[in-house]
């Protein structure tokens, strides 16, 4: 549970989306990770059990990763797995074109809102 309370702080430093949404797995639903959420105004959204489609595209975007990265490297160490993987996540929002998006970028699509005040 620290783990993912830690990655949910470094996301929040970040950016404070107005959704963050996840599965009801494990930790998901528990008091510390729903507050620290809510804390941020952040609305909670969960996947309802049997509803597989419901996180489509986060799975598209892990079976990106490892097919694309992952399966295609040998990382020897997490130091060097930690940069490859973040190096990828950064070609993949500010570089690749998404052809649901019209061919721009992830990054591109939601800075632009940004800049509207939708974001």
């Amino acid at each position: 549970m620290p783990f993912v309370l830690r990655a949910v702080d470094r996301a929040l430093e970040r950016t404070s989306p107005e959704i963050w949404n996840s599965d009801q797995g494990g930790h998901f639903p528990s008091d510390q990770y729903i507050c620290r959420l809510e804390e941020h105004h952040v609305k909670v959204s969960m996947d309802g059990k049997g509803c597989a489609l419901d996180d489509i595209l986060t799975e598209r975007f892990w079976r990106t990763l490892k097919y694309e990265n992952v399966y295609l490297h040998n990382y020897e160490t997490r130091k060097e797995a930690r940069a490859g993987i973040d190096e990828f996540i950064w070609y993949y929002n500010t570089s690749r074109p998404h052809q649901s998006l019209g061919y721009a970028t992830p990054s591109d699509v939601y800075f632009a809102k940004e800049r509207k005040g939708e974001g």
